[in-house]
């Protein structure tokens, strides 16, 4: 991995997924933070640029870097977002409403911090519903016509959102609305980190909330960072 301190953290990510897992170590915002230097993000997250350098090298040292999404196409890349990442988040959602909802009203009167971690997720869950069937039904279906026309030497109609940079500058509002609402939910549960008297049902919770935000990290990260410019890209080409 090339590495720089001017570099920006979503870059690196790009290059190699496996660095998310050293940013989120260390508590770094990869997605829609992602693009500022790594010096700029070590001062902002008051963090050993040392200690991070030398992680990120260990990492790029590997020799398995994990699959290389800079280079899918597009229409792989986003068949990729859905099969792994739209429908994880649709199977883990009812889950989560029950665990929260139950660990809220069984601890919830000696922990009210646990009542705001299930309003927070019901919030969420709501948002992410709506946002993940935008993608599917307006701006990724764009993105596949714009591929099939540049693969064909053909021309695209322009669309009712007159530029596609209008649905990705909506999708990624709401990523930014969704990331910041788990950064609260992460700040009540201590990084979630159950306490000593815990139940099964109350670490059970912790484990799937963490799970899921960093899922919801590598998911932002291919679409802000890799699909969306790429499709910016190919859009002005298209239209040239």
């Amino acid at each position: 991995m090339e590495f720089t301190p001017e570099r920006t953290v979503a870059d690196c990510v790009t290059e190699n997924i496996k660095a998310s897992h050293v940013f989120k170590k260390y508590g770094i915002d990869f997605c829609c933070g992602g693009g500022i230097s790594i010096q700029k993000a070590c001062e902002k997250y008051g963090v050993d640029y040392e200690l991070l350098a030398d992680d990120l090298k260990s990492i790029g040292n590997a020799d398995d870097k994990g699959t290389d999404y800079n280079s899918l196409p597009l229409d792989e890349l986003i068949d990729h977002i859905v099969e792994k990442h739209h429908k994880y988040v649709e199977a883990n959602i009812p889950l989560l409403l029950q665990y929260t909802n139950k660990v809220a009203r069984v601890h919830g009167a000696n922990s009210p911090e646990l009542v705001k971690v299930y309003e927070l997720f019901e919030q969420v869950a709501g948002e992410l519903a709506s946002h993940l069937k935008k993608e599917e039904l307006i701006l990724f279906p764009f993105i596949k016509k714009m591929v099939a026309a540049e693969q064909e030497g053909t021309t695209i109609d322009v669309p009712h959102f007159s530029t596609v940079e209008n649905p990705i500058k909506m999708m990624e509002v709401e990523h930014e609305e969704a990331g910041d609402i788990f950064k609260e939910i992460a700040r009540l549960t201590n990084d979630y980190t159950p306490p000593a008297h815990a139940c099964n049902t109350y670490r059970a919770l912790f484990d799937k909330l963490d799970e899921f935000e960093q899922d919801l990290h590598e998911h932002i990260h291919l679409e802000n960072n890799i699909l969306h410019p790429k499709a910016l890209k190919l859009e002005k080409k298209l239209r040239a």
